[in-house]
């Protein structure tokens, strides 16, 4: 490996940056539905999911707290597994391609497909976390 490549990924600020980018879906949506509550609960409404305002608290608890978890590298693990099993539900109650035809079919398993990678991002977080403290980091 070149030494450039390795003194940036040996960096503990390169590691951080990781872990904001791998959230910033969950964190961005999470302030989203915050910062809109009424757009956020109208969407869990929208997706048939009640009582609505209480899944959007429960919601933007899990994106922002598990989010939090991953960032800080304090029980990554935790806020890793929190948000992976928050995405492999959304495959079935908002990205049912197998329910659509044509090209929202297409497009819903492209998202189910993004979502299962996006699960795979956080199993290794939660993995490099775990190492990461047997190396001081």
């Amino acid at each position: 490996m070149p030494t450039l490549i390795a003194r940036i990924l040996d960096w503990p600020y390169f590691a951080m940056l990781a872990r904001i980018v791998l959230t910033f879906p969950f964190w961005g949506s999470g302030l989203s539905k915050l910062i809109d509550f009424p757009g956020g609960v109208a969407e869990m409404a929208q997706y048939g999911l009640k009582p609505p305002v209480l899944i959007n608290c429960l919601v933007i608890f899990t994106q922002l707290g598990g989010s939090l978890l991953i960032i800080a590298n304090r029980r990554a693990w935790s806020g890793a597994g929190a948000l992976a099993i928050f995405t492999l539900l959304t495959i079935p109650i908002a990205h049912d391609f197998w329910n659509l035809k044509g090209e929202a079919a297409k497009f819903e398993f492209y998202v189910a497909v993004e979502h299962i990678s996006l699960i795979g991002g956080l199993m290794l977080a939660a993995i490099l976390s775990r190492q990461s403290k047997y190396k001081g980091a």
